[in-house]
């Protein structure tokens, strides 16, 4: 089963990437693209959830389509 976590990332004054989430409690990954950061998040986020860890707010669950926000630098 998949579902939607909400992160935020940002970039660090020394250059790396910071994502945390409100929704998952104890998730913070940190790499060097967002790239990285972002698969790093995932595999924090999968060991927490089994673990046992309770989400804060309610998972979505991934619909069979869905919207998804792609930011291009330019």
């Amino acid at each position: 089963m998949e579902t939607i976590i909400t992160i935020h990332i940002e970039k660090l004054p020394e250059g790396v990437y910071l994502a945390t989430s409100d929704t998952l409690q104890g998730l913070v990954a940190q790499g060097r693209t967002i790239s990285e950061t972002l698969e790093i998040a995932r595999d924090v986020a999968k060991m927490l959830l089994e673990a046992g860890q309770e989400p804060e707010k309610e998972l979505l669950f991934v619909e069979e389509s869905f919207d998804y926000p792609l930011i291009v630098g330019m």
